[in-house]
């Protein structure tokens, strides 16, 4: 069994699951989704505590600072990320391992062992970056 690294926090990932074929039906039920087609798999970065000012930030506006997030971690691409050459001729737009920038409620919101992640379309990626910390969404 391959262990999947979460880095929902840079400076400290996580292992928040384990991917393996030849798994037992209830070591199966435990295990992160396969992303289907050209969907992507991704975690959610931990959402700073505080603000800048040093105060911390109330339960609700860590819900939201993770419901509204433009940030995500790539945890995995289904087999036909990228796969049409037409419509991407320099390739794939991200790999397994990246932070990508994409539109808040981007995709499909799940929860496994206690984290959310999303499934998105391999074309909702808008940007890749090499440090997401300090990047945030703009308010109105």
């Amino acid at each position: 069994m391959s262990e999947i690294l979460i880095g929902t926090n840079p400076n400290k990932p996580e292992i928040v699951g384990v991917y393996s074929s030849t798994a037992s039906n209830e070591d199966k039920a435990k295990q992160l989704p396969k992303p289907s087609g050209y969907r992507i798999l991704c975690a959610i970065p931990e959402a700073e505590k505080e603000f800048d000012s040093g105060i911390a930030k109330a339960d609700e506006t860590l819900r939201y600072d993770e419901l509204l997030t433009t940030v995500l971690f790539v945890v995995d691409l289904g087999p036909e990320c990228y796969a049409d050459k037409d419509r991407y001729p320099t390739g794939p737009w991200c790999k397994q391992g990246d932070f990508i920038l994409v539109r808040p409620n981007a995709g499909t919101r799940l929860v496994i062992h206690g984290k959310e992640f999303r499934i998105i379309n391999d074309d909702s990626v808008e940007a890749v970056v090499q440090d997401p910390r300090g990047i945030t969404r703009k308010f109105i």
